[in-house]
């Protein structure tokens, strides 16, 4: 007799799981993120322009020549920076849907959060406006990932349309533009003083943003609960 074969339900039942990363890759991750970390602890401590690929190398107790293994440049750090906001945006704009909270309740978490590591290093918000209007290869990466920025943001202020939480007399992307001038604005002048006070000027401007956001007729209504 002979043997019955597995049922196509079991076979399309069984997943293959993803191979992990070989030794060398995991390495090569591990000295990315030990330069990319003490190169952002420097521009704290020292400022951007005060800093040097050795002061970096050093710090992470690598060669000089390692540096630029991983970064054409110091301003390099600056675009990993921002991909690096932008992969935490994509992050929550992708779980976004699948709960209920208010959408000006959630964009006032997520930009705590994101502003979370700038607020470890004011020196790095000022270096990047910096970058932004000196160096084109900054500036060209930045834009890239502010439109990859605007179009995720765009995709939440549509929502909060459509949920009734924001006015629908203009366009998403308008309100968008809005709100991440809001908050970048407020970092900004925020990284002149680099206190402990950005979660609170946050929380500040987005209350009264709100307020000019809210549906037409319910611009008089109470404002959105602050998120803890």
């Amino acid at each position: 007799m002979s043997k019955s074969k597995p049922s196509d339900s079991k076979k399309s039942s069984t997943r293959v799981s993803p191979t992990p990363p070989d030794r060398r890759t995991r390495r090569s991750a591990d000295i990315r993120e030990r330069l990319f970390r003490a190169a952002l602890a420097l521009f704290s401590e020292k400022g951007f322009a005060e800093t040097t690929v050795e002061d970096i190398t050093n710090a992470a107790d690598l060669g000089k020549g390692t540096f630029f293994n991983y970064f054409p440049s110091k301003d390099h750090i600056l675009i990993a920076f921002s991909e690096m906001q932008i992969s935490k945006l994509q992050a929550a704009v992708d779980n976004m849907r699948e709960h209920d909270q208010p959408i000006p309740e959630f964009l006032t978490a997520l930009s705590v959060r994101m502003t979370e590591e700038p607020a470890r290093a004011p020196d790095v918000v000022r270096a990047i406006l910096q970058a932004y209007l000196s160096t084109s290869t900054v500036r060209i990466a930045m834009r890239e990932n502010q439109a990859r920025g605007h179009g995720l943001l765009t995709q939440v202020v549509q929502l909060g349309q459509e949920r009734g939480d924001f006015r629908r007399d203009l366009p998403a992307g308008e309100l968008a533009q809005v709100f991440r001038q809001t908050v970048f604005g407020t970092l900004l002048m925020w990284s002149l003083f680099g206190d402990a006070s950005l979660p609170d000027r946050i929380h500040t401007a987005l209350n009264v943003l709100w307020q000019g956001l809210a549906p037409r007729d319910a611009a008089s209504g109470s404002l959105p609960p602050r998120s803890s």
